[in-house]
């Protein structure tokens, strides 16, 4: 069997879920009884999601062989199906989706049907039926079907005003406008045609008559046949409603009005195509940052050039000025800045040297650069994203559903409606049937509600692919809502609004001691500790050249919880917590300086001239707890007879965490902050960065249940708040699944974050938030106006339809095409919501 990777003509994937497969044994097993098909190309078992990968020929084995190998290793498969994917470009509104379902419904083996009209995607979960059978259902529903990833999707997307309907369209249009004028403005030009007795009534045909009939036969050909498929499938949709108007309209002796229904709905398909088509553009914009080839550097020093979705893990490839980067990896050799905003957002290229890890469709910009490839092209972060986002669309929002279940009532209600308005009032009070059968195709018309159901999907589609490319993923449409309905956000401090990494920001000297001696002596001895404390004492040290290497240290003791002992030049050091000193000795009268000489009673400190045993601190009594008081951890360096100096170490505040929470706060927002740190840090932070609600000293299980609590104590009248959550650690998961809506910081790169989290921040970029409220708040907006609006205009018009106000022409130009334009142009708008950049001096120092 060969393993080089499938060409997309010839190859088909198949994915099982196989649960049971949770070992290397047994994929191992199932690997080796698959692989005695012929037709084979590729098997990939992956244990840690139980699923299994398999790229088969279909001219030589089948599915059902596939999965007989595997029940014959021994193994059950979950669901017996599987997952397909199909783009259908065509299938832009809600009726073609509601025909491409009917379709499949008919398809043996299909379970699962998931048409998704904003993004042109079908997915469906089959057991027997195969990517031939369900090509095959959804052409016979009228829609053309190809393969997610198969390019040549795009280019007809794009030739909408190229297409075969399209010149159709025109060649209509101009018929209708040469018959409008023989008719209407040169009527004694007209000449008669036919003139046919038809019992009481003579039916007499003009040359413009027939131009409205050749119109409505080119123009309305793509309509009617559209209007065959929803007969076929039994959808009560757009297509037919309009078949039967047009057909109707000419067989009742209106071919006017059959011809300009069938131009103007026609151009009302074309420019919801081309309107649905930029929508979509947003999505394609994602998919175009990876890159088509990779430059591979071979183990003779070769270079070659190949696909980048043929990449494997190990390989090195070679990344020049210019050039995006093809893998995910991590730098070997050489030095770039690298545009990173395709996955963080961050509009500030960042330096990568060697070791540091990059991203797929990133761009080096000013260095060459080796990289070692260490996911496969389908395995990147960017890869995700796209899946992500593209998924996104598939989790049906709360008011995508009411709107579905309106649209299922309405449309029925209104075509009845229609029926009898054209049929009653002739029959019961003699009213004049031309007159009425227009009321009635008019209000046939109306009661498709495309750009009602539409209106949400694409504005969700068009306000996710706009965060993620700005460096923000949200998993659903039912999360960009959450976000601006939540009514407070809980902020963890660690890592959040904080940087994570702890660095020394304060060294005080006491008595024969000055600034440099005792960070020289504390590197030193906190060399070899682990401790996170440690290694910043030790890398502020080598920033200062003082890193203390070059003292004689041994008998190195961590003290767990308090700190480290070691002898240093044959005197033991300690560095620790202010009460590892207790109790060591009596130490002599004590005068405490600072760097420079300048003394603690100088500065304002009360100093005390005698330490008795067990309170040798008793000189800093004054300093600790104002260094604590800013959040600072204080360490203490000295000896067994005597504290030499005073180490502070924070937490640094992010710097643009008190920009972010102030704009939170104009936005209406309550911030809160739950952290695990004590009191005094917590406070200091808060103060810092300007939240007035903080609360410390929390487990895990305590930062959930005060999720709980503000949900309760911040609603109104009853009704629980929704509370959003924003953290990066562990053990924040609690909390984060607790709230309405849980945001991970900093998820590039991290697979548990960007798998689990509601939403994602990809970069530790805290002006994300402000502009992710900004832009849920907007697309919140955006759906209400599209849903209220579609709701009015149809009320509008179906009031107008029998007084006469409202014609086939408004329906068409106004209740279809106008509203799918106006809905989807209004969706369109959260593309524009960028991230506002702040003023460097508004960052906190």
């Amino acid at each position: 069997m060969s393993e080089s990777p499938p060409t997309r003509d010839s190859s088909r994937t198949l994915e099982l879920r196989v649960p049971e497969m949770d070992c290397p044994s047994c994929a191992g097993k199932v690997r080796n009884s698959v692989d005695r098909l012929d037709g084979i190309d590729r098997i990939e078992p992956r244990v840690t999601s139980g699923r299994l990968i398999v790229d088969y020929e279909p001219a030589v084995t089948t599915e059902g062989a596939i999965r007989e190998r595997v029940r014959a290793a021994g193994y059950t498969i979950e669901s017996d199906a599987s997952e397909l994917t199909l783009s259908v470009p065509e299938m832009d509104c809600a009726s073609c989706a509601n025909k491409v379902k009917n379709a499949l419904e008919e398809t043996d083996g299909v379970e699962e049907i998931e048409t998704r009209p904003a993004s042109g995607r079908v997915t469906v979960t089959t057991t027997e039926a195969d990517a031939g059978n369900v090509t095959t259902a959804i052409e016979a529903a009228g829609y053309e079907a190809t393969a997610t990833g198969d390019d040549t999707q795009l280019a007809d997307q794009r030739a909408v005003w190229k297409s075969r309907r399209a010149a159709g369209t025109a060649i209509g249009a101009v018929l209708v406008a040469a018959g409008m004028a023989l008719e209407f403005v040169f009527s004694a030009a007209d000449p008669t045609l036919v003139s046919i007795a038809a019992g009481p009534v003579d039916r007499t045909y003009e040359l413009s008559h027939l131009l409205f009939v050749t119109a409505v036969v080119v123009a309305g050909t793509p309509i009617l046949r559209n209007g065959y498929y929803s007969v076929r499938n039994r959808s009560l949709d757009i297509d037919f409603l309009m078949s039967v108007g047009i057909v109707a309209s000419v067989a009742a002796h209106h071919p006017f009005e059959g011809a300009m229904l069938a131009v103007l709905f026609s151009v009302a398909e074309l420019l919801e195509r081309f309107s649905m088509d930029r929508a979509r553009d947003s999505l394609r914009e994602l998919m175009d940052l990876s890159p088509d080839t990779a430059t591979v550097r071979r183990a003779d020093g070769s270079e070659e050039t190949i696909p980048a979705d043929e990449l494997v893990v190990g390989d090195t490839v070679v990344v020049r000025p210019g050039e995006k980067i093809p893998a995910d990896g991590t730098v070997l050799e050489g030095e770039s800045a690298v545009d990173q905003s395709p996955i963080t957002g961050e509009s500030v290229p960042e330096d990568k040297i060697e070791g540091d890890e990059v991203y797929a469709g990133t761009i080096a910009e000013s260095g060459y650069l080796e990289i070692d490839v260490e996911s496969a092209a389908e395995d990147s972060t960017l890869a995700r994203i796209i899946r992500m986002v593209e998924d996104a669309e598939r989790e049906k929002t709360d008011r995508e559903q009411f709107i579905d279940r309106f649209a299922s009532v309405y449309t029925p209600i209104v075509v009845v409606l229609a029926v009898a308005a054209a049929v009653v009032p002739p029959l019961l009070v003699g009213a004049s049937w031309s007159y009425w059968f227009i009321v009635g195709l008019t209000l046939l018309v109306i009661s498709c509600p495309c750009a009602l159901v539409i209106s949400t999907p694409v504005s969700v589609v068009s306000g996710i692919t706009s965060a993620a490319r700005n460096g923000v993923l949200i998993k659903g449409g039912k999360h960009l809502e959450a976000v601006g309905d939540s009514d407070v956000l809980a902020v963890d401090k660690t890592g959040t609004l904080t940087t994570g990494d702890l660095s020394v920001t304060d060294v005080i000297g006491l008595e024969v001691a000055d600034k440099e001696d005792v960070l020289r002596r504390a590197a030193a001895a906190e060399r070899r500790s682990e401790h996170p404390i440690g290694e910043a004492i030790v890398g502020y040290a080598e920033e200062q050249g003082v890193a203390g290497d070059d003292h004689d240290v041994s008998e190195f003791e961590a003290l767990t919880g308090k700190g480290v002992r070691a002898e240093i030049d044959g005197d033991t050091h300690y560095v620790g917590k202010p009460d590892l000193f207790d109790g060591l000795a009596d130490l002599e009268h004590v005068h405490a300086t600072t760097d420079g000489g300048v003394s603690l009673a100088e500065m304002g400190y009360e100093t005390t001239p005698q330490c008795e045993r067990g309170r040798c601190l008793d000189v800093l009594e004054d300093v600790v707890p104002d260094l604590e008081s800013e959040g600072k951890t204080v360490v203490i360096v000295g000896t067994k007879d005597r504290p030499l100096g005073v180490v502070a170490v924070a937490d640094r505040v992010r710097p643009a965490a008190t920009w972010a929470v102030s704009q939170l706060h104009e936005q209406g927002v309550r911030v809160v902050m739950l952290t695990g740190d004590n009191e005094g840090t917590a406070r200091a932070i808060a103060d810092e960065v300007g939240i007035d609600e903080y609360h410390a000293e929390l487990l895990p299980d305590e930062k959930l249940e005060w999720i709980q609590r503000l949900e309760e104590t911040h609603g109104d009248e009853g009704d629980d708040a929704h509370v959003a959550m924003v953290g990066d650690g562990i053990n924040d998961a609690p909390a984060l699944a607790t709230a309405t809506v849980g945001i991970a910081m900093g998820a590039a790169g991290t697979d548990t974050a960007l798998e689990t989290a509601d939403v994602a921040l990809m970069g530790d970029d805290l002006t994300r938030l402000p502009y992710l409220y900004d832009l849920s708040g907007k697309a919140n907006g955006v759906i209400r106006q599209n849903i209220w609006t579609s709701l009015a205009v149809k009320a509008v018009l179906a009031a107008g339809a029998p007084p006469g106000f409202v014609t086939v022409i408004h329906a068409v130009v106004i209740g279809d095409m106008g509203m799918s334009l106006g809905v989807t142009g209004n969706a369109m708008r959260l593309a524009n919501v960028e991230p506002e950049t702040p003023d460097p001096e508004s960052l906190q120092k």
